[in-house]
């Protein structure tokens, strides 16, 4: 991949695509800063180079316009302190002040737009709006592979004007290397891990899986519509009737290609949607009315555990139950440390953003881990077999 490795951006003003879309608490403190934090490689080359970065983002999903709680000058004198310069937060990120500060910017010195997505241009692709933000710097790296899914202005749209001075940042490109270990060229027994609420949000990545996988995991809520398709009771469990006959096709796709795919065996079921609810654990295929699956259960753990620690390669995607209550955080909790020991066995293990991300970090496995993904969507188009917008906007 064409990184910024292979510059010397010595005087460049280098506009950086970023992902700071970090969780904010009540207080605007910044609750998790690995996005930030995993970006700094590039941003350092930059500065080590002699550049000047000139930082874009999002935050957050404002609606009409600017909004105090998305801005990102709340993450501004955190990002002096990880990166040890000094941040001029612009007012915006587009217009004549903008351009005068991009303009006077000085060698370790940092500046960070404003809030892209305060223009409704931005996500929009708006042509106009990402040249006026081009004229900003000399050379454009897109680092913000969370956003590489969106043909948005800043991670698509604007590379165009730089037509011999764009470049991946180190991040974007790890991110798609670790990806293609998996895909391309994985180590077996090849796991996948495969989990959250709905099946049709992973149909795409489920078909693509069981081109290359050994092993498939199934958990999360989308585990009863393959239960339920299958003639078993699931009590009040969520479900999508109308994915019924494509579970059915999955599992017999499974079958004709030899894949072995696993569906929880037994369930903890909670008579409410509730972190105090009455609780037990029942055979999965046999949930009586009123109650509803919110974990896989103990025999499942113990079977998914021998699976992924036997496997040389495993890519996980996707919770196994309501981990953010507690009594039902057991599967998630057992699966991300299987998936640790399967790593100290020697495997290469690669956690796919999004809750499966937020899971590792919170139960204390992110450091025992391959790598975790910095972005849950753009990876799981990645696995659809989707073109990225902004890998084609570098590459092309």
């Amino acid at each position: 991949m064409k990184t910024i490795a292979k510059y010397n951006l010595r005087g460049k003003k280098v506009l950086v695509r970023v992902d700071f879309n970090v969780p904010l608490n009540a207080s605007f403190e910044i609750s998790d800063d690995s996005r930030m934090t995993a970006a700094l490689p590039t941003i350092n080359k930059i500065i080590a180079d002699g550049g000047m970065p000139i930082l874009m983002s999002h935050l957050g999903r404002p609606k009409n316009g600017p909004e105090e709680k998305y801005s990102l000058k709340h993450i501004a004198q955190h990002l002096a302190k990880i990166t040890g310069c000094e941040v001029i937060m612009a007012q915006d990120c587009i217009g004549t002040e903008v351009t005068d500060q991009a303009k006077g910017l000085s060698q370790n010195q940092i500046l960070l737009l404003e809030n892209l997505r305060f223009h409704k241009e931005e996500e929009d692709g708006n042509v106009e709006f990402a040249q006026q933000l081009a004229e900003l710097g000399d050379f454009y790296v897109n680092d913000a592979f969370g956003t590489a899914h969106r043909a948005h202005a800043s991670t698509a749209v604007i590379a165009q004007f730089f037509p011999d001075a764009k470049a991946f940042g180190f991040l974007m490109a790890a991110e798609v290397e670790n990806a293609i270990k998996v895909m391309k060229n994985p180590q077996r027994p090849f796991t996948a891990i495969v989990g959250g609420a709905k099946v049709s949000d992973k149909l795409l990545i489920l078909e693509n899986l069981l081109n290359i996988a050994d092993n498939i995991l199934i958990g999360g809520g989308m585990s009863y519509t393959f239960l339920k398709a299958m003639g078993k009771n699931i009590g009040n469990s969520l479900k999508e009737d109308d994915r019924m006959p494509l579970t059915l096709e999955l599992m017999e796709k499974a079958r004709q290609k030899g894949v072995n795919l696993y569906l929880p065996e037994d369930s903890v079921v909670a008579d409410a949607f509730s972190a105090d609810a009455n609780s037990t654990t029942t055979a999965s295929g046999n949930i009586e009315e009123g109650w509803m699956g919110l974990d896989i259960g103990p025999n499942a753990q113990k079977k998914y555990q021998e699976v992924i620690e036997s496997s040389k390669t495993v890519l996980w995607n996707g919770p196994m139950g309501v981990f953010e209550m507690k009594k039902f955080e057991n599967g998630t909790k057992n699966v991300a440390a299987s998936v640790a020991k399967a790593t100290d066995n020697g495997a290469f293990t690669l956690i796919g953003g999004g809750d499966s991300a937020a899971a590792v970090h919170q139960f204390g496995y992110a450091n025992r881990v391959s790598y975790v993904s910095t972005g849950g969507g753009a990876l799981l188009e990645y696995f659809e077999g989707k073109t990225l917008p902004g890998i084609a906007a570098i590459e092309n």
